[in-house]
């Protein structure tokens, strides 16, 4: 299973790459793969490539889903996530 996740555009770089950022981290990547990235954009990341992208809303709903299930692993048995 591969696992692509959401990170927003903060800084285009020279050679098809750009500094990107989620929850406070930053890191670079390429963005060979993908046309017409702006600052502000959300791309799709996996093993360093921005493989697509997407809006806010969906970025934002997909970040939720992955802190959910994050926080699903602090909980113990039969306990609410809620």
């Amino acid at each position: 299973m591969c696992l692509a996740m959401p990170v927003e555009v903060i800084e285009l770089l020279p050679g098809q790459c750009a500094r990107v950022s989620v929850d406070g981290v930053t890191r670079e990547i390429s963005l060979a793969l993908v046309d017409d990235v702006a600052v502000g954009d959300f791309v799709l990341l996996h093993v360093g490539y921005a493989i697509g992208k997407l809006d806010r809303e969906e970025a934002d709903a997909t970040l939720r889903d992955f802190a959910a299930l994050a926080e699903s692993f602090n909980t113990r048995p039969g306990e609410s996530v809620a």
